[in-house]
């Protein structure tokens, strides 16, 4: 009898645990609609928008790979720090690679007005704090400009481009594991974090059966940018002098980032300075000369 009333109290304990913490999904395409006004509400409003692009990865990379990572490290971030991570995000700046197969290069115009009214809509739904995380490094001059742009006019809601640092609790073994010399698109780091996540994301017949290496081919012209420096100097969409994948560095790419990143979500959970610096300013905007 005792064991019974014992059994009936665990039970009732339990059913009370389970409906304080229902353990959200993260995953913004997760949630049914009644759950994701909880998940508003747990996350402190704030979003996570993991960018990437559709492009050529190399020889031996899926050409979602932006995708994949960004969004794996949003994943790890979100089940350290809650927050509501949106869907499969591949609309980015790639006009560098419209040359390679598989490249889907929207215009400008669909590229600004999908983030813009995706944050727009992120806000009309409660998540006001949205934090771009972005996977691609063609997308890094547009997503600055865009947060720049954000103090155009006023809005309800802050935008936030997250910029990861050097991570001193890892670095030194991530140092200790590289042996590239060149490593950019599609490299060693880009191929470990891959084959960590899923080792059938990485061709490994397909891993040396191109050249990665700088052809240089603009070294003559002086103190001038143009947009097709990318494809002088990496005519083969891949930039890299080795890229045979690393499981344990792949780990602790994705695993380093995504703490830096939890601890912006925490940040901007508890913080809102930045909404505020932006309303002042607003403010001040309409009437600069204060008359």
């Amino acid at each position: 009898m005792k064991k019974i009333k014992l059994l009936l109290i665990a039970l009732v304990l339990g059913t009370i645990l389970t409906a304080q913490t229902p353990g959200l999904p993260f995953k913004m395409e997760d949630l049914t609609s009644p759950k994701f006004t909880k998940a508003v509400e747990l996350s402190g409003g704030v979003c996570v928008i993991p960018m990437g692009v559709i492009e050529k990865h190399g020889p031996a990379l899926p050409i979602g790979t932006d995708m994949y990572e960004s969004r794996e490290i949003a994943f790890t971030a979100a089940g350290k720090e809650y927050a509501v991570v949106y869907p499969p995000y591949y609309f980015g700046q790639i006009f560098e690679a419209g040359h390679q197969p598989g490249t889907i290069a929207y215009s400008n115009e669909i590229l600004w007005k999908l983030l813009e009214e995706t944050c727009a809509e992120l806000s009309r739904n409660g998540l006001k704090k949205i934090i771009l995380m972005n996977g691609h490094g063609g997308n890094t001059s547009f997503l600055q400009y865009f947060c720049q742009s954000q103090l155009a006019k006023p809005h309800d809601y802050v935008v936030v481009f997250f910029r990861p640092g050097n991570d001193p609790s890892t670095e030194k073994e991530i140092n200790s594991l590289k042996k590239a010399k060149l490593d950019s698109h599609a490299g060693e780091e880009e191929t470990s974090m891959m084959y960590f996540m899923n080792p059938a994301f990485v061709d490994q017949d397909a891993l040396k059966s191109e050249s990665g290496l700088d052809q240089d081919r603009l070294a003559k012209v002086p103190f001038g940018y143009t947009g097709i420096w990318w494809y002088a100097k990496y005519p083969n969409h891949f930039a890299s002098d080795y890229n045979t994948p690393n499981k344990r560095l792949g780990e602790l790419l994705i695993t380093s980032e995504a703490g830096q990143l939890a601890e912006l979500i925490k940040f901007m959970k508890k913080d809102n300075t930045i909404k505020q610096l932006q309303d002042e300013f607003f403010k001040r905007e309409q009437n600069p000369t204060g008359k």
